[in-house]
């Protein structure tokens, strides 16, 4: 995340500055309901929200009036904010001018930390709409904020289920995977908006996503997820889903999900972005899709649970894990090889 702050003259012979936030984060968004940055400069620590949509035309600037911002691989257009502040007393000249300090960024809870201000040269260039016109800021400075999940000091958000047609075990999320039933405070007192409310389950997660392999063919194999919400509070209307598999490097089809590849070593694959939208609560609030590999000779095996997923992510908070071996390659595989050749044996006679 880049914080970028360019100083130029403002209307009436005082001083403007532009404030944008870039979210260069791959697959975490800042959600509803928003972000909010603060810094100390002039002995003040003001914090700033963005406007809401359908602020008055004559308010807005280019990329405000959104409040949240997308991932940047999701949709780079959306991961911009800006916004503008009228200055006094920062400085007169280039040299005189001193920068911000101790910026915060909340989006919405804490995660982030923010580095010291960056002076950027040459400085920020600010070209008008009808491209006739261009204004180059007096000084630009850069911020870097980094987000750490230890940072945020929250509970997982998200779990994961696995089922097979191999296996007749369903192996649910971990018990108390984001938290306990029983692990409540006095009655009344969860005042906060925008704590989750989730539906009594063994594993207490907003985001459950459940991977299923389906089908194996003879050069294909089959798997389904299903992602369900039980987060009463929250219709997650950009969500995305990061799987790490090794065998997303032969993927074939996605049904209903969009589909990116991540590509974080360079010319291995085994990392993909699922996206889509998810808007109610509760059992009926789910998604799925299924999703078609093409088989690689030299690794496939439904042996030691490498039909499941390494790691999966859910905006960015990575969801916990049940054992990937607990499903084992069930006996009931050859049987059902063996039935069909009976049967086939048996129909010939």
């Amino acid at each position: 995340m880049v914080v970028a702050a360019s100083e130029d003259e403002g209307g009436l012979g005082g001083k403007a500055a532009v404030v944008s936030i870039y979210n260069y984060q791959k697959y975490r968004h800042i959600q509803a309901p928003g972000w909010n940055l603060g810094w100390m400069w002039a002995k003040k620590d003001p914090t700033f929200v963005d406007l809401l949509p359908g602020t008055p035309y004559n308010m807005q600037i280019a990329n405000c009036c959104k409040g949240v911002l997308n991932s940047w691989l999701q949709d780079p257009v959306s991961a911009v904010a800006s916004f503008q502040i009228s200055v006094g007393r920062s400085g007169t000249t280039n040299y005189t001018v001193k920068a911000p300090l101790n910026f915060t960024l909340k989006a919405p809870g804490p995660g982030y930390s923010c580095g010291v201000a960056q002076e950027v040269k040459p400085p920020t260039k600010f070209i008008s709409q009808d491209g006739r016109r261009t204004t180059q800021a007096h000084v630009t400075w850069n911020v870097t904020c980094m987000y750490s999940q230890f940072v945020a000091q929250r509970a997982p958000t998200c779990c994961v289920s696995l089922s097979s047609f191999y296996n007749e075990t369903i192996v649910n999320c971990p018990q108390c995977s984001c938290g306990c039933q029983n692990n409540i405070t006095r009655p009344g007192s969860c005042t906060s908006s925008l704590a989750p409310l989730v539906q009594c389950t063994p594993h207490m997660c907003p985001i459950r996503v459940h991977w299923h392999v389906k089908l194996n063919y003879r050069e294909y194999w089959r798997v389904k997820i299903t992602v369900t919400n039980w987060n009463c509070r929250m219709n997650y209307s950009q969500w995305n889903l990061v799987v790490q598999h090794p065998n997303f490097d032969k993927v074939t089809t996605i049904f209903s999900f969009n589909y990116k590849s991540l590509n974080p070593y360079g010319v291995i694959n085994d990392t993909g972005m699922l996206c889509d939208l998810l808007m109610v609560a509760g059992p009926d609030g789910n998604v799925q899709s299924e999703l078609l590999f093409r088989k690689d000779p030299s690794m496939f095996t439904f042996d030691k649970g490498w039909a499941f997923p390494r790691r999966i992510y859910f905006n960015g908070d990575s969801c916990v894990m049940p054992p990937p071996d607990v499903l084992k390659a069930s006996s009931l595989v050859l049987p059902i090889a063996i039935w069909t050749a009976l049967l086939f044996l048996s129909l010939r006679m």
